[in-house]
């Protein structure tokens, strides 16, 4: 079995931008589960999307982080807001990590090693399960509720899930246009049966 917990830590330095000891390592053991879960090989072999291989998943929540993180500072100094950092860092952190059950369906047979079942399906939106991951590894609600991120998804949007929430939009937008020259609503519109 590969070393998981060691392809995350490694793979998302953003971790350490997560002030709580217990948040941080509830992370990385809903990232190993759902790796596991999902047969994965290596976490940078899952991609960003269904239909866009040039960029990792890694990379994309990566980019997520870094970008809230920067709306919160923002939001601090402008607003004089007080959002929750440790917050928006692990929900950014965990938002795509239900692609590990949702992804195994499209990608080549040499990035899986026994996919379960019980977990891997396309007909559960990646925001959903990813909540499940988190739930069930005790994040904290706060961080739970900020991970769904379609509309409707959660009835209670706090600012840290604003926050989250817009800097995926940011990053989707940049990487459909930069992988198929499609902003993110046109590539929603276009691959919508699977999107």
């Amino acid at each position: 079995m590969p070393d998981f917990d060691t392809q995350v830590r490694d793979a998302l330095p953003e971790l350490e931008h997560v002030e709580s000891d217990d948040l941080r390592e509830r992370i990385v053991e809903a990232w190993v589960l759902g790796l596991d879960r999902g047969g994965w090989r290596d976490v940078t072999d899952i991609p960003y999307a269904w239909n866009i291989h040039e960029v990792t998943n890694v990379e994309h929540v990566r980019g997520v982080a870094r970008i809230a993180v920067d709306a919160a500072t923002q939001q601090r100094e402008f607003h004089d807001a007080d959002p929750d950092l440790d917050t928006i860092v692990a929900a950014a952190l965990l938002h795509d990590v239900g692609k590990c059950y949702e992804y195994p369906d499209f990608v080549d047979d040499e990035f899986l090693d026994d996919p379960s079942p019980r977990y891997v399906s396309d007909e559960i939106p990646h925001s959903i399960s990813g909540y499940a991951l988190a739930h069930e590894v005790g994040c904290p609600l706060s961080v739970q509720r900020a991970i769904p991120h379609f509309l409707g998804e959660v009835p209670t949007r706090t600012l840290e899930a604003e926050l989250v929430k817009s800097a995926n939009s940011a990053s989707s937008n940049a990487i459909t246009q930069a992988a198929m020259g499609l902003t993110l609503q046109e590539w929603v519109e276009e691959y919508s049966q699977t999107a």
